[in-house]
């Protein structure tokens, strides 16, 4: 490794010490480093790349636009293509969804549309609290920090977070708690100490969190209990939005409509800075310039966003998507139940899997095993303890078999004799 990046870099960098390479470049679901080394990508930019590296139906519309001297940078200025992604994703996501939301650019990432979420609410409330549950993660920025559970990185922040509660998330408690028992009853009890929140924020599927799958119809009660207690609810989609589940939105299997949703990652196709809140109509209280950023409007990820479209005229990636996550699922649970012993099991939705390990220094060691063996995968979890799949959804199903039989070896590898046998 060069040293300038130990030299030069912050120590805070941290998907480098864990993947030793230096990559050059990038082509669907592999990476290469400068000496034509190849890995499969079955991290995809933590989820910013669900099309895949230098899609080349993106890519193509992304030079064309460049070639022709296609305006970058306007704040928030009306540009041609800023007006092209707002219509195509007007006509292939919200209507045809029946969704009538109202589209706000807050910045460029997860952070921002969560901020811009929490600001939101806040105003359209006159309230401070908000909700979020165990394990979530919802950016590094002070107000997504305090609705984070992970300890390591709220202690990052170095000031008290605060206007924040957190609540148990499905199955936090093992299934011997009604869902939502705790929650409903603070809000009801005067002498709870608990403030009436403005909003609840939430994710369907907690990626860093350790890949925990709610269920739809724990997201259902959730959502009742917000309208009856008039508490804003907002569905942080920024990873598992753009089709990682399955349909373009997570929340689509639970047959629910957010109050606000947060997308960003993928939602330019590309892997540029882009972020979207979406919010209903009659919240759109904002004044003009009330909440703004300089590179709110970034026109090369409108660009790719709106090529980006075109997977979603139709329900084919959608169906990809689920058969591809299958087979992986079927994959891990052999796996799962060989190294049942060591506490392995399986978990997830779509094309976000995990394989869960009691001893997280376990899946810290069969993730650099994979990495000598060309996969890229990462651990998640309040330990570690997960190793997280989240391969582009338009991985092959021989890049799919690779992968899987590249991780088995790193298993066996690590933990060599069959607990079982």
């Amino acid at each position: 490794m060069p040293d300038v990046f130990t030299s030069l870099e912050s120590e805070v960098r941290s998907y480098c010490r864990s993947w030793p390479a230096v990559f050059d470049r990038a082509q669907g679901a592999r990476m290469y480093d400068t000496a034509g080394r190849s890995w499969l990508d079955f991290f995809a930019g933590a989820g910013a790349l669900n099309y895949g590296h230098n899609n080349p139906h993106l890519k193509r519309a992304l030079l064309d636009y460049l070639e022709r001297d296609g305006v970058t940078h306007s704040l928030d200025m009306s540009t041609a293509a800023k007006q092209a992604f707002l219509e195509g994703f007007e006509e292939v996501v919200l209507r045809p969804r029946g969704l009538d939301y109202k589209v706000q650019f807050p910045g460029p990432t997860g952070a921002n549309t969560v901020e811009a979420a929490l600001k939101l609410a806040r105003k359209v409330t006159g309230r401070e609290a908000v909700v979020g549950f165990t394990n979530a993660f919802h950016g590094m920025t002070l107000g997504a920090l305090a609705v984070t559970g992970n300890s390591m990185k709220r202690a990052g922040a170095g000031i008290p977070l605060v206007h924040a509660t957190p609540m148990p998330y499905d199955n936090y408690l093992g299934g011997q708690t009604p869902d939502f028992l705790w929650f409903e009853t603070l809000l009801q009890d005067s002498g709870s100490g608990l403030n009436k929140p403005a909003a609840v924020i939430v994710e369907t599927v907690q990626g860093e969190g350790g890949v925990n799958v709610a269920r739809p119809e724990w997201l259902r009660a959730l959502a009742d209990l917000c309208a009856r207690h008039e508490i804003l609810l907002i569905v942080d989609d920024v990873q598992m939005g753009c089709g990682r589940t399955g349909p373009f939105f997570s929340f689509e299997a639970a047959g629910i409509t957010p109050d606000i949703v947060c997308l960003s990652k993928s939602i330019s196709g590309y892997g540029l800075p882009m972020a979207l809140t979406l919010f209903r109509r009659d919240l759109d209280v904002w004044t003009p310039g009330e909440h703004n950023g300089t590179f709110r409007g970034h026109n090369p990820a409108f660009v790719t966003a709106t090529a980006a479209l075109d997977f979603w005229r139709d329900d084919a990636l959608e169906k990809q998507t689920r058969a591809s996550g299958e087979r992986i699922g079927r994959a891990l649970s052999e796996l799962a139940e060989e190294y049942a012993p060591l506490g392995a099991e399986t978990r997830g939705s779509g094309l976000i899997r995990g394989l869960t390990f009691e001893d997280p220094e376990l899946a810290d060691r069969i993730g650099s095993a994979a990495f000598e063996r060309g996969l890229l995968v990462e651990t998640s979890g309040p330990r570690g303890e997960v190793l997280k799949l989240m391969p582009p959804l338009t991985v092959t199903t021989a890049e799919i078999d690779e992968g899987l039989a590249l991780l088995s070896d790193a298993v066996r590898a690590v933990a060599p004799k069959s607990p079982t046998g």
